[in-house]
């Protein structure tokens, strides 16, 4: 599949993916940034984009005018194409504010199921606000993220340790400097017959619990020299820093937004490097029918996937296409070639 930058508005636009280039069950990641239901416009004025909502200079880049149940009936329609789309391993990440994000969880608790919800993430969008208001400083939006099947693809996101980390999570030191902490062996649960439950030199596992794993195992860590006998005589296994490949990525990401977008809402591009690389694989197809700014396209671009992005406005196509010709291209990272479709307009162009 080509690479496809659609000028159309989405609901068009993802009935001709569906109907005209038969792309249903296709798509393994879809992110969206929709409109939060602000009540306003978002504006560019000499190249700079406002970055709240009825700003009265500028050009309309796009119109948030949709409140309540008009929004969502919006949303709703748009999860239920989306839906359709995605393959079996796909994957959907919602970006929306706090005001109206939790009304949006019912409707894709709606479409994709309340089992396939996996995480309500906390986005840290911006410095501590310190002017006075009735409140706490609003310094996060969420990401809703569904799966739509039990066997979405999910490549283990990890980050670095820092030397905090390093001093917090492995307090102790070996006699060759290896910085290392220790676990228990033993787990919740009982097993009668089994092999992890029975004695580890001449140990049983404490009353209520099992051995995490046979016994054969705990005897060879022992030769290895990776457990670590307590002065009262309790095992525990050693676990050294350097062997870690990184800590789990929580649910509270840090990823500011750009100071100075250059299209309204414009979100982090690391924000989406991350979500990209954990819920998609190499020439997946990854969706945003808000595409905005381009920055989930361009992604997806520099992580060896495919792409396909929507969006009505004229600023927004024109920020994307932007958006996407700073990818230069190298042995890695192939340079974008794209096909551009304007529906209710015959003619469609390609890219290079």
């Amino acid at each position: 599949m080509k690479n496809l930058l659609i000028k159309s508005d989405n609901i068009k636009g993802l009935n001709y993916l569906l109907n005209e280039r038969d792309l249903k069950g296709k798509i393994d990641l879809v992110y969206i940034d929709p409109p939060f239901a602000t009540g306003g416009n978002f504006t560019i004025t000499d190249g700079r984009a406002s970055t709240i909502s009825n700003s009265r200079n500028g050009d309309v880049a796009y119109s948030d005018k949709l409140l309540g149940n008009d929004f969502l009936d919006f949303i709703r329609q748009r999860l239920i194409l989306l839906k359709e789309l995605m393959s079996e391993q796909g994957s959907i990440y919602l970006h929306i504010d706090y005001k109206i994000g939790h009304y949006v969880k019912i409707v894709m608790d709606e479409v994709f199921g309340i089992e396939n919800f996996r995480n309500d993430i906390t986005r840290i969008k911006c410095n501590p606000k310190n002017f006075n208001r009735l409140g706490y400083g609003n310094v996060k939006d969420l990401i809703l993220f569904y799966t739509k099947s039990s066997i979405p693809i999910w490549n283990e996101p990890r980050e670095k340790y820092t030397e905090k980390d390093f001093e917090k999570l492995f307090p102790k030191m070996d006699k060759q400097g290896r910085r290392y902490t220790t676990v228990p062996i033993h787990a919740p649960g009982e097993t009668e017959n089994g092999k992890s439950n029975q004695a580890f030199k001449g140990i049983m596992p404490p009353k209520g619990r099992h051995w995490r794993t046979d016994v054969e195992t705990l005897e060879q860590w022992d030769k290895d020299g990776l457990i670590e006998w307590s002065s009262t005589g309790n095992p525990r296994k050693i676990i050294f820093a350097d062997e870690r490949e990184g800590k789990r990525v929580q649910d509270i990401w840090e990823f500011k937004d750009p100071q100075y977008p250059t299209y309204p809402t414009e979100k982090n591009p690391d924000m989406l490097d991350l979500i990209i690389r954990t819920s998609s694989n190499e020439n997946s197809i990854v969706l945003d029918c808000f595409c905005g700014s381009g920055t989930t396209l361009k992604s997806a671009q520099t992580n060896g996937r495919k792409w396909i992005g929507i969006d009505q406005s004229e600023h927004a196509i024109k920020a994307t296409i932007d958006e996407l010709q700073t990818v230069e291209g190298d042995l890695f990272i192939a340079k974008p070639e794209f096909e551009f479709a304007e529906l209710g307009k015959s003619q469609a162009a390609n890219f290079v």
